[in-house]
């Protein structure tokens, strides 16, 4: 799990002289000067991409504008999450796990699940603790679902296996046969949501699946039947496929 303690330590790796000093400076201070340094931190602090380590994909930018967050007071926060940009909202959406009394970020966390606006989307879907531990089972669907229907990576949703449920599989189910009427496919592996939760239709879905001209959705099938059969027999082998796939065509 990430922590705070992960935070400070990833970025006193990475950081620069001159922007620990600043983040220390700013550290300091409090209440409105210190949301202000949340604002204008991309100024002192760079951009480039964190490539290894438990905040891979982030930049530094992000990564030490949650370090400012933490240290926030509620009433700022909440100026801040009304206020901000877009870039400002995706470091506040990705901070929602570190945050003091993060299950009162509720309805800030489902407003991102509802944006329109995609970085800050998938700063609430992927890489995310935030969901996997404080959404209801409908909050959650709602996130996974989102990310099918857009065709977005669903295995980079933390927790996407655990939290799977009855609901959410009758409603792949539902989604899959309105794809296929219209000649269309859906990404193999959602399927790895269905195992635990076998019933008449979805047995006859991943018989569909197993009589496919398409490799990946014959291997689904494969892999869903083995999971049947033996639970947790398949952990790591959807990993084939997560690749990117074309989806329009039957």
């Amino acid at each position: 799990m990430k922590t705070n303690l992960q935070i400070t330590e990833s970025i006193a790796a990475i950081a620069s002289e001159a922007e620990l000093t600043w983040l220390a400076e700013q550290k300091a201070q409090s209440g409105k000067a210190l949301a202000l340094a949340f604002v204008k931190a991309p100024r002192f602090i760079s951009k480039s991409e964190i490539t290894s380590g438990a905040f891979q994909g982030w930049t530094l930018d992000q990564l030490i504008r949650v370090a400012l967050l933490i240290d926030l007071d509620q009433t700022n926060l909440d100026i801040l999450f009304e206020t901000a940009e877009m870039q400002e909202a995706v470091a506040l959406t990705r901070a929602l796990p570190y945050l003091n009394n993060p299950e009162s970020f509720l309805l800030r966390a489902t407003d991102a699940v509802r944006s329109n606006m995609g970085p800050v989307f998938d700063a609430i879907a992927f890489g995310n603790t935030y969901p996997r531990d404080h959404f209801s089972e409908s909050a959650w669907n709602q996130l996974v679902l989102k990310c099918i229907f857009n065709d977005k990576a669903i295995h980079q949703i933390i927790g996407l296996d655990e939290r799977a449920n009855q609901d959410l599989a009758n409603t792949l189910s539902d989604f899959a046969h309105e794809r296929w009427s219209a000649g269309r496919r859906v990404p193999s592996q959602v399927w790895r949501l269905v195992p635990r939760f076998m019933n008449e239709t979805l047995q006859a879905d991943v018989e569909k699946l197993a009589q496919s001209e398409n490799p990946r959705d014959m291997y689904a099938a494969t892999l869903v039947k083995q999971e049947i059969q033996i639970p947790g027999s398949t952990l790591g082998l959807w990993h084939e496929l997560e690749l990117p796939e074309p989806i329009y065509t039957a």
